[in-house]
């Protein structure tokens, strides 16, 4: 093995270990925008807290007061055990 392809495997090690702090950064965020929600925090106030847009955050985090809110939080659940 040459030195480009140890190269190549410590880049590889690097972004696994980097897309799983992503996953778990984006799990954690998703969840504290749900518990926003449910506390009666706004998408518009949490979008300016992250940077996202206000449609995202309602789409992770929709409306707990709204039909449909169970399956929604149950979808995403189902989607984050992916």
């Amino acid at each position: 093995m040459d030195t480009l392809d140890t190269e190549i495997q410590a880049a590889a090690k690097k972004r696994a270990r980097a897309e799983d702090a992503f996953k778990r950064a984006d799990e954690e965020l998703r969840d504290l925008l749900v518990k926003g929600r449910a506390e009666g925090k706004g998408p518009s106030h949490m979008a300016k807290l992250t940077g996202f847009t206000r449609e995202w955050v309602a789409k992770i985090a929709p409306d707990p007061k709204k039909a449909g809110y169970h399956a929604a939080v149950v979808r995403r659940m189902n989607e984050s055990s992916d």
